[in-house]
Parts: structure tokens; sequence; C-alpha cells
């Protein structure tokens, strides 16, 4: 059975009510997110096994995540344990042209000050076909971007392919190295590469050829960045894929989504979905990562068709509340097919 692990932070995510500001909510739904974790719940759901690996304190919240984790079948049986708290963000969802604002409460996590060698990796990736991590991880604390370096290279020794979302998020690097200094030794051990029009840049300086990407105007062309996937591969020539996601925003509740996947020197390219009514849009490239992990496991050979069905999974994710993706294959296919009516299933 194939097996994938991920690694990284999961948080206690607090979300004010219908679309309510910060100022005027007396009240937060809670529930559990984070980048690696929302992607084990994607494979899980899809029927592939997945093992989410993190550290976590010994307290009953830590308890409470961890039941969410496996009440939708994600192993945790290699969580390990230890600090004092586990990380918040605090989500205010914004609406039309009112943009919606995260403020993290993370500092000191468990995870952040974890250190290399507290994983047993030859142990975790046994029997795993697949590893991934996102660029959220490396940017938490100097041991949490060694314990990812330690994992990447086990993973390549043992023949696990390798696969990271740049996900780049500027506030989070305050320990004294930028994102540039850390992030290419991780990355030289990546099979796959996924980002979107703007991680390239922000990274690694790289940049659409002939086109300014603040400058979308809702509409992004996939063929404008065939020259980053290009350029990426180059920079490093292990990743078979660079895939990058595409978001058009017309406003908070309005935009288009779609992505393209470079491979063998051809570009790929999705159709385009326009999502006029967003429930939620936190953990939509992930679930893009595990729609495509999904893909590329379980159509190998045909990254058109892996690359539909991470389109069509990210994008009925944004109809979805909070940051896992429950959706399903059928309902996936589903829409790949074109059948978007939404009517009622009897």
């Amino acid at each position: 059975m194939k097996k994938v692990v991920t690694f990284g932070e999961v948080m206690l995510r607090l979300a004010t009510p219908a679309n309510q500001r910060f100022i005027q909510s007396g009240a937060f739904n809670a529930t559990f997110g984070g980048g690696e974790a929302n992607v084990a719940v994607s494979l899980a759901n899809y029927g592939i096994a997945a093992d989410f690996v993190t550290r976590l304190p010994e307290n009953d919240l830590a308890e409470w995540c961890l039941s969410e984790l496996r009440k939708y079948r994600v192993g945790v049986e290699n969580v390990v344990r230890g600090g004092n708290r586990m990380g918040i963000y605090f989500l205010e969802t914004g609406a039309v042209a009112r943009a919606s604002k995260v403020v993290y409460d993370r500092a000191g996590s468990a995870i952040a000050e974890i250190q290399p060698g507290r994983i047993n990796w030859r142990k975790v990736f046994r029997g795993a076909q697949w590893f991934h991590w996102t660029g959220i991880t490396p940017a938490l604390s100097q041991g949490a971007a060694y314990a990812c370096l330690e994992a990447v290279r086990i993973a390549n020794e043992m023949g696990v392919t390798v696969s990271c979302d740049l996900n780049y998020r500027k506030n989070l690097w305050k320990y004294g190295k930028t994102a540039a200094q850390v992030m290419p030794e991780l990355v030289e051990g990546c099979d796959v590469i996924l980002g979107n029009e703007e991680d390239a840049e922000k990274v690694f300086g790289i940049q659409p050829e002939g086109f300014d990407v603040a400058q979308t105007g809702g509409e992004v062309r996939a063929g404008e960045f065939e020259s980053v996937c290009r350029q990426l591969q180059a920079r490093f020539p292990r990743a078979a894929k660079v895939i990058i996601t595409l978001r058009g925003s017309i406003n908070a509740n309005h935009n288009t989504w779609g992505g393209c996947l470079y491979a063998g020197g051809q570009l790929y390219e999705s159709r385009r979905y326009d999502i006029t009514h967003i429930v939620d849009r936190v953990g939509g490239g992930d679930s893009f990562m595990g729609g495509l992990i999904y893909g590329l496991l379980t159509y190998p050979g045909d990254d058109q068709r892996a690359l539909d069905f991470a389109v069509a999974a990210s994008a009925l994710k944004h109809t979805v509340y909070g940051d896992f993706n429950l959706v399903t294959v059928a309902e996936v296919e589903q829409l790949m097919r074109g059948d978007g009516s939404g009517r009622v299933s009897r």
C-alpha cells in the first residue's frame, strides 16, 4: 500500500464566525490546521496511507488535536512529545473588497523548539513511498530547519520521493536567517516542487520573463510561468516536476483557480475554475498538493490527469469550511468530468 509522510506544524485555528471582524466578535470557532497536516488529511481521505509527523506538548489541547487527526485516519504514531505549547492562529475571514487577516501566536511552540536527532527518520520512512514538507517548517526556527534537512537527506538515501511546497511566509523568518539562505539546500533534495506566482521570486529571485505578477487583473495565464518552471528546474536539477498554482484574485469571495505542471520539457495546463462564492480559501494550496500527490501516485505517467485532479480537488476545497479538504475522490472526479452544477445528491 502506498504511504506518504508529511512533517510540519499543526496549530489550533480560532476563526471569527460569519465574516465578523476581530474587533466585533465575541467568540471563535475552534478547529485545527497546518500545511502538512492538511495534506495528510486530504490523502487519508482519498484512501492513501498518510502519516503526519510533528512535535506536540503533553496537554489536553494536543490530545484533542491528535484525536481530530485520527478521526480523519491520519497516522500520528510518530508524533514526538515535548515543549510547552501548540501554536495558534487567529483568522478573520474577509468579504468582497475586505481581505482576510491572519494573526499568529506560535512563538515558542513545541515544533519550533525541535532539534535534529529527535525523530527517528529511518523508522518513520520504513515502507514510505513519499515525503512532503513545506517552506513554513524551516521558517519556524534553525532547529526546525535542521530537522527538515535531516528528513530530506534520509528520504533521499532511502529512495523516498520528496516534494515541497515553497510556501514563502515573510512574517515567519525571524530567527536571523532568510529563506534565500536556508531553502536552497533543502530544495536540492526534492523531486517535485510546488509554488505559486510569487514564491519563486521571493525565495530564489526567479521571475517570469516579460510579465509582472502584481498586474494580473484577476487573470493568471499558465504559459507566462513556463519560464519560472524552467528556471527552477535548472537551479534544482533533481526536480523532475515543477508545478505552479495560478490564482487570479478578483475579490475575497471571487477567485479564478488553475495550475500548470512542467516535466520532461513539456508544460501541462489545467482548466480554469471560476470560484464565485468562496467559503474558505485557507488550505487551498495544501488541498492542491494533496490532490497532486494522490494523482501522481494513482495515475503514474499521466501528468495531465494528476494536475487536473489537483486543481479540481482544490477548487472544491474553496467550498469547505476549515483547513481540511473533506471531499471524496468521486466528487473530485465528477468535477473533472465537468459536472459542477452542485445539484442535490439524492
